[in-house]
């Protein structure tokens, strides 16, 4: 059983927790938890009503429940009066600054910890430094009309937002991530980064996903990229673990005047479009600067246009508080004037599905589409992809024919679709739903753990 309650300090009574009348416990409780903290009590069922538990103030302050935390879920199993649960967001690039305490990131993760309230969950920040080993503690990076520092126990469930894959690697975040799930069995999820190609190899394993998959290889040869070409007649030349659309080449075969383009985005921001005479020199261009070990091929997609430019979409999945994968966000991006991607950063516009279409079948059809592709892919994902995925951000093209294509999948999805007006409910809902995960995460580590460390 789990329900939602706010919780009331009390001063005229030790070690005793008052639960309201609707509280229908199975058996007697004489303990409870919160984090890892377990202590005894006095757990008592009164005649008020409401969705109020009591607490004495020397149960508050040995659970070590932040003053942050005015509604929490309760559980119950065994004799056990379980209150959480406590949602540890693990990440990295803290500053010294109070009021930016996380750089650059300050904005969106005070975003984040503003919907805890209404997810049901006490959450907070920290890093490998944060963590008391002996103690079995951490101070917490708290939100609450500013930031603040508590110590709390090792939290029940952990989301992990780990920045980039270069942090990612470092043997100290390794090291927090292996003893927080062997040692302590805490549920950890939205672990590492997809790798492009290999996330394309484990779809293909699946016959009814394989249809969505744009043929995608590994640079190995120039007679790769000539043979893609030759069959698609545009192509893209991309990192296998890149992001918002950097380092990506197009590259065009004209048919008209026999020559070959490439159109990409410098390092500088800078859009180019360079025409070579033969495919060989493009790609001499193009290996000159990046190690081909690290770029895949892929095949080029007639996406459907808006004012003769290409569009793709932006499709958010989260897993709710019941373990079950929802659409969170569509969003159709707009590719910029002289771009290889239709990222914002290179000029793309955001436009909700309302804005691309007058007619309200044409808007449902799409919408259908891209709801049913995108759970489908999420399942299929899950099912090969190792670790506890919580969220993923697609990036789907449909063509002129009306065929879905997977672009990419990005398991720490980015936000900037959610700069777009019409976006805000959507914006709420997946930030509000990336802590109500954690719900289901922790009833079922008390519940059913064999499920969760199998």
């Amino acid at each position: 059983m789990k329900k939602l309650y706010s919780i009331d300090v009390i001063n005229d009574c030790t070690n005793t927790i008052y639960l309201p009348a609707d509280a229908a416990i199975p058996r007697k409780l004489n303990r409870v938890a919160f984090g890892t903290i377990k202590v005894n009590a006095s757990i008592t069922v009164q005649k008020f009503g409401g969705n109020v538990v009591r607490i004495s103030q020397d149960l508050f302050l040995a659970l070590k429940i932040p003053p942050t935390s005015p509604v929490l879920h309760v559980f119950f199993d065994d004799e056990v009066l379980y209150f959480g649960p406590l949602v540890g967001i693990f990440t990295s690039g803290f500053s010294a600054v109070e009021v930016r305490p996380i750089g650059d990131r300050t904005i969106i993760f005070s975003k984040l910890l503003a919907v805890q309230n209404t997810a049901g969950v006490t959450a907070f920040l920290f890093g490998a430094q944060h963590i008391n080993w002996e103690k079995g503690t951490i101070n917490g990076l708290f939100y609450h009309d500013g930031w603040i520092r508590f110590e709390v126990p090792f939290p029940d469930v952990i989301y992990d937002r780990i920045p980039n894959r270069r942090i990612e690697g470092l043997p100290k975040i390794k090291k927090v991530k292996e003893r927080l799930q062997q040692e302590y069995l805490i549920p950890w999820y939205n672990p590492g980064f997809f790798n492009k190609l290999d996330i394309y190899e484990r779809l293909l394993q699946e016959d009814s996903i394989a249809d969505f998959l744009p043929e995608t290889l590994p640079f190995t040869s120039f007679s790769v990229v000539e043979r893609m070409l030759s069959n698609y007649g545009h192509i893209y030349i991309k990192p296998k673990n890149g992001s918002l659309g950097k380092g990506i080449y197009q590259v065009i075969y004209n048919k008209k005047d026999a020559n070959y383009y490439t159109r990409f985005k410098e390092p500088s921001g800078e859009k180019r479009l360079l025409k070579f005479d033969t495919l060989e020199k493009l790609v001499q261009h193009i290996t000159a600067k990046t190690d081909i070990s690290g770029l895949l091929v892929q095949q080029g997609i007639h996406l459907m246009r808006s004012e003769k430019k290409p569009i793709d979409f932006r499709v958010h999945t989260n897993k709710n508080k019941q373990g079950i994968w929802e659409v969170t966000a569509i969003a159709a991006k707009i590719a910029g004037t002289g771009s290889a991607t239709t990222h914002m950063n290179s000029g793309g516009i955001v436009k909700s599905i309302d804005e691309l279409f007058d007619l309200d079948n044409e808007k449902e059809l799409l919408k259908e589409k891209l709801n049913g592709s995108a759970l489908r892919i999420s399942k299929t994902l899950e099912k090969y992809t190792e670790g506890t995925i919580g969220e993923i951000g697609f990036d789907i093209g449909i063509d002129r024919k009306g065929r879905v294509w997977l672009f990419e999948a990005n398991s720490k999805p980015g936000r900037s679709i959610f700069k777009h007006s019409s976006l805000k409910k959507d914006d709420l809902l997946t930030r509000r739903m990336s802590l109500e995960y954690a719900i289901y995460l922790y009833e079922q580590s008390i519940k059913k753990p064999e499920d969760i460390f199998k």
